[in-house]
């Protein structure tokens, strides 16, 4: 059966007797659905690092382009997501949103077949790998239902932190395929390498063969069957307080992809505002800070005049913006997360971009382009800082559900300020140095203990979150929090971008420090 229209698992006997099965039996299912998702979201992190190993003709600034339009569209999908569940229920959305990664990771491995594909493809194929994104804000609000309060912490913690650890997956998994013809004919010819690369074994000379479009093709071996699992194994909760009203499945899928397209519009308007001619933006590069207030009022605006019963039901669930808590937590996830996921899709280029070139003085002018042979690898390395910050969060948040949330952030919050502020002198020092590798290990260790106090810090703010907010509120305010945290996976990359090509990498490190 796939409604549920009794579900009352703050009674202990039902729990028992029968929500735990269903509860953790839905949960095991959303995890490895949002593991794809931040998988797909994120791979730009490291595809892109591929792409100057292989000689794309492409400047290093478009390329962090790439990663702050999949992270301002990911962020901005998040906002019509966190109320799929409510209007059209768990099983239907999940299925639905996790099928859709399906179009990014088939499009993005034909697009990189070919080294002349043009560039505004590539920026297309991130804005769609949003997606992946956008798929936490609903898989969250869907498990904090499934769960009572007393263990909120640790299953929301469980499902964000090992879905986030899709970072850390295709951190991996993606260096590793692209090192052989895993999908024969059909996966098509390979480049060759014009700078070493690396995996998590090793390093990889120049001139070797390389299937960069497995980064793409990979992912269908999971999406393929993750669809069969989310149809057949998870559950709608037909309660009044979850999603009360029964849609046809067909319906409700036209109804998420109507309240996606609006997400993307918002968008894609604010990408258009904010982006250079030479990228296909108008030019007018209205400041990033402004371009997001209008992404998000619009965003919200166009969901809110949606007629019928839909509109209805989003006023009551807007309801949340009454709640001062909201914008309290909703600074606080941000300060966790959204440093978390930032610093997830930067950290592989930033590795590239700064200890993969030396930083020579020619002619009185500071250079950048030779390649540093002794420099780390970036695909041996950046998985580490992901992994951490993932694998952590569940403890974070069992530490909350045993001692409160507060103190666990306000300690965290302190670590992430004395960890960006030490990143940022090593990245100083490298970046203006002829040998950068020598700065590398206490940047590396210090990234370490900042990805550790993020994921920390995060995991607490699930606990406070289930205990501060009426049950309704829950999923709702999880959904707008994390989406307006998820900004950090466009503002991060774009800043650092900004500042590398100004040749000042440290000051969006100090920035951030100051911000937290």
């Amino acid at each position: 059966m796939t409604e549920l229209h009794k579900w009352d698992v703050e009674d202990e006997d039902f729990w028992e007797a029968e929500g735990k099965f269903v509860a953790n039996r839905n949960l095991w299912i959303s995890i490895p659905s949002l593991l794809c998702g931040f998988a797909i979201w994120l791979y730009w992190g490291i595809i892109t690092v591929q792409m100057l190993n292989l000689g794309f003709p492409y400047e290093k600034p478009q390329l962090f382009t790439l990663m702050a339009i999949a992270g301002l569209t990911g962020a901005t999908l998040r906002i019509p997501s966190s109320f799929f569940i409510r209007l059209c229920g768990g099983r239907n959305t999940i299925f639905f949103t996790t099928t859709l990664l399906i179009l990014p990771a088939l499009g993005t491995g034909i697009a990189l077949q070919d080294k002349d594909t043009p560039f505004w493809i590539y920026q297309v194929l991130a804005l769609l790998s949003g997606i992946g994104g956008g798929n936490f804000a609903s898989s969250m609000s869907n498990i904090s239902f499934f769960f009572p309060k007393k263990v909120q912490g640790l299953a929301l913690g469980l499902n964000a932190g090992l879905g986030n650890f899709g970072v850390t997956t295709m951190q991996i998994l993606i260096p590793l395929v692209m090192t052989a013809g895993i999908f024969g004919a059909l996966g098509g010819e390979p480049l060759i390498l014009q700078a070493s690369s690396g995996t998590l074994l090793g390093k990889i000379p120049a001139g070797t063969p390389t299937y960069i479009q497995n980064a793409g093709f990979i992912w269908l071996v999971f999406l393929i069957p993750l669809a069969f699992f989310t149809w057949f194994g998870m559950h709608n909760i037909r309660t009044d307080q979850v999603s009360p009203k029964h849609i046809h499945p067909l319906i409700s899928f036209g109804l998420m992809g109507g309240m996606l397209l609006i997400g993307f519009i918002s968008a894609i308007f604010g990408l258009w505002l904010m982006l250079p001619e030479s990228v296909n933006g108008s030019g007018f590069q209205i400041p990033k800070e402004i371009a997001l207030v209008i992404v998000i009022a619009l965003t919200v605006s166009l969901l809110k005049i949606i007629p019928g019963q839909i509109g209805e039901s989003l006023s009551r669930q807007y309801q949340i913006f009454d709640n001062k808590h909201t914008w309290v937590m909703s600074v606080i996830y941000t300060m966790t997360f959204g440093s978390f996921i930032g610093y997830a899709a930067c950290f592989p280029l930033a590795i590239k971009v700064i200890f993969g070139y030396q930083h020579l003085m020619v002619d009185g002018v500071m250079t950048h382009d030779t390649i540093n042979n002794d420099g780390p690898s970036a695909l041996m390395y950046a998985w580490m800082g992901p992994f951490i910050g993932a694998l952590i969060r569940p403890v974070g948040g069992w530490i909350a559900d045993k001692f409160g949330g507060a103190w666990v952030t306000h300690i965290c919050s302190f670590i992430m300020v004395i960890s960006a502020a030490g990143v940022a002198y090593y990245m100083k020092a490298a970046y203006a140095s002829a040998t950068p590798q020598d700065y590398f290990v206490p940047f590396f260790i210090l990234f370490l203990i900042l990805f550790t106090a993020t994921g920390i810090g995060n995991g607490s703010t699930f606990r406070t979150i289930a205990m501060v907010f009426p049950k309704e509120q829950v999923g709702p305010v999880l959904g707008w929090t994390s989406a307006v945290a998820a900004y950090g996976a466009f503002y991060i990359p774009k800043v650092l971008g900004e500042q590398i090509k100004a040749t000042t990498p440290e000051v969006a490190l100090m920035g951030y420090a100051l911000i937290t």
